[in-house]
This record gives structure tokens, sequence and C-alpha cells, in this order.
């Protein structure tokens, strides 16, 4: 990865000046105290950490829809868990389309300090890069414990009103953050279903 791209689970985004873009944004919002957040505007994102090669493509483009139709309904402040695979690519997504909308508001909510303990390299730099630009990090703990992720799904599910989600798997946290999602009456969309995006050839 270099300053000309946004990589991430295999697919290059061309970056241009979006760095650069950013760092004027939060320049021109330093100062500014992040008002509580407004349920009503807000997202949450999760979705499983591998996601097949031949659905990422058309998965980053509904994505990205999905994200401007919300903006245009008044959402704000998006939420993710800063977790591989669909966390991440929704953050970067959010922050691609930040200089167009410099309103709207990345939130990380992690479940501990030591989250990419044995990632990668590149998965290393890419979250430190979502680290840099995000508006808000919340901390659920400060080392990992027992519980501490599904505590921050839990944290993110509590402080939205919409939940954009890719599940696949009804066996994986994903799957239990969802139902949580619904028993709490969130508006959850699923962009792994059938009618969103066909399922890669077995």
């Amino acid at each position: 990865m270099n300053d000309q791209t946004c990589c991430f689970t295999g697919h290059q985004f061309p970056a241009e000046d979006l760095w650069a873009k950013l760092d004027h944004i939060r320049l021109a919002q330093e100062g500014v105290i992040l008002e509580d957040l407004d349920l009503e505007q807000t997202c949450c994102f999760t979705g499983h950490r591998r996601i097949p090669r031949l659905v990422r493509v058309p998965l980053i483009e509904l994505l990205n829809e999905e994200i401007v139709n919300l903006i245009h309904q008044g959402v704000c402040y998006f939420g993710a868990g800063g977790a591989l695979g669909f966390d991440t690519m929704a953050a970067f997504l959010v922050l691609r389309l930040k200089p167009r909308y410099p309103h709207i508001r990345l939130i990380l909510v992690l479940p501990c300090k030591d989250q990419d303990k044995g990632w990668s390299e590149e998965d290393k730099k890419r979250y430190n890069l979502i680290l840099r630009y995000a508006d808000k990090v919340v901390y659920i703990s400060e080392q990992y414990t027992p519980g501490c992720m599904h505590r921050r799904n839990r944290r993110l599910v509590d402080s939205s009103t919409f939940c954009i989600c890719y599940l696949t798997d009804p066996k994986t946290g994903t799957a239990y953050t969802v139902k949580y999602a619904q028993s709490k009456g969130l508006r959850v969309l699923n962009l792994a279903s059938p009618s969103r995006i066909p399922p890669p050839p077995v």
C-alpha cells in the first residue's frame, strides 16, 4: 500500500489526494467537540471478516451506494468496530466519502487497544490509517478480555437506529449482532441478501 491507493480485502481504491483532503478537513474541524450522537442520525456496521473475492467489488459498490442513501436521509454518524473485512471496508468508504460530505463522522468503537495483535503488517497499516482519520475512537477495554468483542458490538447497536451488515453465516458474531440489532428495533439492511448481491459460484 502507498499514498496513491487505499487497499483492503484485496481491492485497490484510487486514493488520489484523499489523505490530504482528510488532513485539511481535520484541521478545519480541530477543536470542535463531537456532540452526543443522535440515534436517528447514526448507522452502525457489522459483517464477516472473510469476504469471497468475487463478491468484494460488487459489495463495495453496493455498500457505498447505501451509505450515500443514508447520508441523504440525514444520517451523519457511522459506527464501525475496526475489525478486518467488512468493518475495514465500511470505514474506508466513509472516509472516502468525507471530502464530498464533510459533515459526516466516522466513530470507531473498538473492543480493546491491542485488537490488531497478531495481524499482518499490511492489515496494521490499514487499521492505523482508519484510527488516524476517525473522528472519535472509543475503547471498550484497555486489553483483550473475554466478552469485550460482544460488548463492542452491543455498544455499536445501542448507539444506532440503522445497521448495515454483511451476513451469510448464522453461526457467527455477526449473526449475534444482527439478532441483537433486530431485537432493539434497528432498521437492518443485509447486503448479502441474494436480491442485492448474488452468491459466488461454488
